[in-house]
């Protein structure tokens, strides 16, 4: 099997094709940890130094037990936005328990609960409790919601639609999540059974984004509050699936219902560095 030979890392990566698990990739490459890429294409892993690559995917549960084969700590990017996504990760993490697996990190959301709001964070409280069930060490890092998506928000009239009404959230950076998961990963044990409440330094309403990303970006941008009817409505022509539609439509919902609101210390704790506002994360070079 590809993951039992013993000269492979045993501290594993998965996503680091992606955004997230890149950042953690290179951040610990950087830090001179060596690693395992776990990655659905060899063609597609970053070159990095002591961080050789090798194929499964969450949904293959014998091609991930051999990929995990020797591996100690599993950083658990969560899979891409799918109906079955739930299903896909407990047959990751049972693959990750039988193949002798110490300790998971697992990325979660904030507010993660079996009756929360936003339906995905539903998926991830589903996880959560798999990785607390499955026997092995874990750690869960509840991200807020990513302040890189903000811009994204705004349709092509610069106009960010949905039914949030005031209600606030703690926007974080990708980058500070990522530094937060490097220092676990780097030092597991002192983590071990913890949860982490990732948020930025500052609750805003989307009215309060939409003005900081005018200011930041150059571009006109505005808020249009909704009505969960004409929400529905107004993302109906995307011809999205009916559990895509609910997840997007109740990113908006969780947050005029306070669930995405509060303002945590974790990642100063984490990594003693404050983490970026809306405004300063505007002003970092984007990738």
């Amino acid at each position: 099997m590809a993951g039992s030979n013993p000269e492979l890392p045993d501290l594993a990566v998965t996503g680091s094709t992606g955004g997230l698990g890149g950042m953690v990739a290179r951040q610990l490459a950087a830090a001179g940890s060596a690693q395992r890429l776990l990655v659905r294409d060899a063609g597609r892993a970053p070159g990095l130094e002591n961080a050789p690559a090798v194929v499964c995917s969450y949904s293959d549960s014998p091609a991930a037990r051999a990929a995990l084969e020797g591996v100690k700590v599993l950083f658990m990017v969560s899979a891409a936005e799918t109906e079955d996504r739930l299903q896909q990760h407990r047959g990751f993490v049972d693959a990750a328990a039988a193949a002798g697996v110490q300790h998971v990190v697992y990325t979660s959301f904030y507010g993660a609960a079996p009756d929360a709001t936003f339906t995905l964070a539903r998926d991830h409280y589903g996880t959560e409790q798999h990785i607390r069930e499955s026997g092995m060490d874990y750690t869960f890092l509840r991200n807020n919601f990513y302040l890189d998506f903000l811009p994204l928000l705004a349709g092509e009239d610069g106009v960010i639609r949905g039914p949030a009404g005031t209600g606030v959230f703690s926007g974080v950076a990708r980058e500070d999540i990522a530094r937060c998961a490097v220092a676990v990963l780097r030092d597991p044990v002192i983590h071990k059974g913890r949860t982490y409440n990732l948020t930025g330094p500052e609750e805003l309403t989307l009215a309060d984004a939409a003005r900081i990303l005018t200011e930041g970006t150059g571009r006109s941008i505005s808020y249009h509050p909704e009505t969960v009817e004409e929400a529905y409505a107004s993302r109906a022509s995307y011809g999205a699936p009916p559990w895509q539609v609910d997840a997007w439509v109740s990113t908006y919902t969780a947050m005029a219902a306070g669930e995405m609101a509060g303002i945590s210390p974790d990642i100063h704790g984490l990594t003693g560095r404050d983490p970026l506002s809306l405004a300063e994360f505007l002003k970092q070079p984007q990738l």
